[in-house]
């Protein structure tokens, strides 16, 4: 069982920052993929930014410039440096992270509970 534990979203205005970090825990054997999906209202989830273990990231078109992914891996935890904030930002963020229970297991998906950002103009 792996839990994620999200934290730093909140209310932000528009040119300005936050920062969510997301930190799992449990059984792990190792980490591949940690990610930052959000769901803005009426609208499916999509892929914000990941980081794979060989430290490739990938970013959304409309973050790329403005938003950061780090990982700290020794902690196991994920961060997501937001700047530039824009009102279309608003959204709930969701951490993601691909993980191995053991060195036979096969890698399982897990998501946090969900954090909620929101950019007033």
């Amino acid at each position: 069982q792996v839990q994620l534990v999200e934290s730093g979203g909140g209310l932000g205005q528009a040119g300005g920052s936050l920062r969510l970090s997301c930190a799992a825990s449990g059984i792990i054997f190792s980490i591949n993929t940690m990610g930052w999906y959000g769901q803005a209202p009426g609208k499916q989830r999509d892929l914000v930014a990941v980081s794979t273990t060989d430290d490739n990231t990938n970013y959304a078109n409309s973050v790329k410039g403005r938003f950061t992914i780090s990982r700290d891996n020794a902690k196991n935890t994920v961060y997501l440096q937001m700047n530039s904030l824009k009102p279309e930002d608003t959204a709930v963020y969701y951490c993601q992270a691909d993980s191995r229970a053991s060195a036979w297991a096969l890698p399982r998906t897990h998501w946090g509970q969900g954090t909620q950002v929101t950019v007033s103009s």
